[in-house]
């Protein structure tokens, strides 16, 4: 059922005095963009009629059209808590469409509604759980963001150990009065690294919920004089920033990956999604590991996942399957990290876990059950952006989920970014050879 009427929309624009609305989109790459204009324009802005040149964003040029329009998901309008009492900014997320009103293919969202249709075919809801890690860093003299800070915090310490306790609590105030639940947030175990992690949600919403909280939380550190970041590895000898996505499959509101019948308490339906996520998940490096950067933190050492397993158990597994806890059942991807786009993400994921439903998939053993020798033989995630781009390549099925727009765009510019990666001298090749060669 729909949060918001156009009704809805109009009444609460002129009770909260709201002056300034925002239309945010996400791009291919997974940067929150907007327009914005005033309140008079609510009628123009809810019939989708907001146009913005195309040519502006990286991805959406060269697509034959001048402009592209936003349709606002009324469900998403929220006042900004951070902006002034008197004369309210608000916003809206919204949909890229064609002049014609039919989907852009190269808008994320609309890829993840696609797959999300295709489970709801099926009688299945997705449900998602994200924990998101980031660093709070100083600014320099000049107000730039740094990879330094002066805390020195770890797992779980409190005041003033942890300075940024008091930042972390007005990004849950602010995102709490956004309707966003945060279930806990706590500091992380490297020194200025934090958790937010953001309750269950239907899959639409929580890949909403992970583009505003990163919005909130960049805006609350920048006015408590610090830069967040969810850079994946900011500074070497550091444990990276990641993403995990707990995801668990609901029909006719029962949780389906539950089975009190198993051992674990794991049903057939929560392997065969599991096995469906691990048959891709290499080639999925590209849509969960899209920057060079990526790969310093799926590295052996830092807890970080490197190789294609699951375990019940294991402190730093691919995926972690385990039915522990009131929401049930759930099957718990470690790899992803900050610089994703979470709506591929999740399309990503929720199509491979449904085409492991549909072909009745069985899982390679757990890491527990799989002997030493058979463990040295895994296979690895890919070591480099460019392995990610051959693998993603030679993935027809996933190609077909994010459709030939965005499939050949991250083919396109992923090989780019690495090729311009490697036209770098880098302060290590430097020191390493410099003196000696």
């Amino acid at each position: 059922m729909a949060k918001y009427s156009r009704q809805d929309i109009l009444d609460l624009i002129e009770e909260e005095d709201i002056e300034f609305i925002r239309l945010q989109f996400t791009d291919i790459n997974g940067n929150l963009k907007n327009i914005a204009t005033t309140a008079s324009q609510i009628d123009k802005i809810l019939d989708g009629r907001c146009r913005f040149d195309c040519a502006a964003i990286d991805g959406f040029r060269g697509t034959g059209y001048e402009e592209l329009f936003l349709v606002p998901d009324f469900d998403t309008f929220v006042i900004f808590p951070w902006r002034p009492q008197n004369g309210k900014v608000a916003r809206f997320l919204c949909d890229v469409v064609k002049p014609d009103g039919t989907p852009f293919a190269g808008d994320s969202r609309y890829i993840l509604k696609k797959v999300i249709a295709e489970a709801k075919e099926m009688g299945y809801v997705l449900d998602v759980g994200v924990k998101h890690e980031f660093f709070l860093f100083d600014l320099d003299e000049n107000g730039e963001p740094t990879n330094h800070s002066s805390e020195r915090g770890g797992y779980f310490d409190v005041g003033p150990i942890d300075s940024g306790e008091n930042t972390r609590r007005d990004m849950v105030l602010y995102l709490e009065d956004m309707d966003i639940e945060v279930e806990s947030s706590y500091h992380s175990d490297e020194a200025a690294q934090h958790v937010l992690e953001i309750a269950y949600q239907d899959a639409l919403t929580m890949a909403d919920s992970i583009m505003t909280t990163r919005l909130v939380a960049k805006t609350v550190a920048k006015r408590h004089g610090v830069h967040a970041t969810f850079m994946p590895k900011p500074r070497k000898h550091l444990k990276g920033s990641g993403a995990h996505y707990a995801f668990s499959l609901s029909k006719d509101g029962k949780n389906i990956f539950s089975d009190c019948s198993d051992p674990k308490g794991i049903s057939a339906e929560g392997y065969q999604f599991m096995a469906g996520i691990l048959e891709h998940i290499a080639n999925m490096s590209l849509v969960n590991n899209p920057i060079v950067n990526s790969y310093k933190r799926l590295i052996p050492g830092y807890m970080a996942p490197v190789t294609v397993g699951w375990s019940f158990t294991t402190n730093s597994p691919l995926i972690r399957l385990t039915s522990i806890g009131g929401d049930g059942a759930r099957v718990v991807l470690r790899s992803p990290d900050g610089a994703s786009n979470p709506y591929l993400v999740i399309a990503a994921c929720l199509a491979a876990g449904l085409d492991g439903i549909k072909r009745g998939l069985q899982p390679m053993p757990s890491i527990e059950d799989r002997a030493e020798t058979d463990l040295q033989q895994m296979t690895t995630l890919p070591r480099t952006l460019h392995e990610a781009v051959k693998l993603f390549r030679q993935d027809d099925f996933l190609q077909a989920v994010l459709e030939r727009h965005i499939s050949d765009h991250l083919i396109h510019t992923k090989d780019e970014e690495w090729n311009e990666y490697c036209k770098e001298v880098t302060m290590w090749e430097q020191k390493r050879y410099l003196g000696t060669i």
